[in-house]
């Protein structure tokens, strides 16, 4: 997994910005427009769009996605899961992960098709935010590998996630039902290739993969950011 290192800025005004523009987002999409409308809803001066946001779109849409891993982290760690088993762990928290954005699917299939326009930048954003969010699920489960499980379990999930959250989002199935059930079918067909991991270890010796610890030592704190609770 890619990009984890590269440090997000938190902050409750930014938070509150993402918020107030999301209902936007289905009719205006991630503009500036749209983040500007949103901080007039709330009363804050819509001139504070490029302080917020200096990075345009790009920026509001990864950081939907770190808020949308900050709220799954929280809604789990008010959740007795210790006891679950390990699967029931992690189908709770992709589950989770996507009603947390549920209010706003049309702002997740916007996100998804503004991160499909062939640019680089686009591709490494799109890498870094599944990066994050199956990290950010590994360790709400209760994951502390340091060895090369944590590629391995990452690399896993990030399929099982990103085929449910494509299911998901044209899902009209009642609660989304459907989807639920294709997320355990998903989680039962990855249990059932023990192989993989063994592919996976293989290939990583080949290109002497880096020790994955490393890539969150060099987490710089700054003002007004909090840690990742979720990854």
């Amino acid at each position: 997994m890619i990009g984890l290192s590269r440090a997000i800025e938190r902050s409750e005004e930014r938070d509150a910005a993402l918020l107030g523009m999301l209902p936007h987002v289905a009719f205006t999409g991630w503009t500036e427009a749209s983040l500007r409308a949103g901080l007039a809803d709330a009363g804050e001066e819509p001139g504070l769009a490029a302080i917020l946001f200096p990075g345009g779109p790009a920026e509001m849409v990864e950081y939907f996605a770190d808020w949308a891993d900050r709220m799954m982290a929280a809604e789990l760690a008010r959740l007795d899961i210790g006891t679950f088993r390990i699967r029931a762990r992690i189908a709770l928290a992709v589950r989770t992960r996507l009603e947390v954005v549920a209010p706003w699917r049309e702002a997740v299939r916007r996100a998804l098709a503004f991160l499909a326009v062939p640019k680089p930048s686009h591709a490494a954003i799109a890498a870094r935010t599944l990066a994050r969010t199956v990290d950010a699920i590994w360790r709400a489960c209760g994951d502390r590998a340091a060895d090369f499980s944590w590629y391995t379990k990452r690399a896993t999930l990030a399929g099982v996630y990103s085929t449910t959250l494509l299911y998901w989002l044209r899902d009209e199935s009642e609660d989304c039902n459907a989807s639920w059930a294709f997320l355990d079918r998903r989680i039962n067909e990855v249990m059932q290739i023990p192989k993989l991991r063994e592919n996976i270890r293989a290939a990583a010796c080949r290109f002497r993969l880096p020790d994955p610890l490393g890539l969150f030592r060099r987490r710089p704190g700054r003002a007004g950011a909090s840690e990742h609770p979720g990854g």
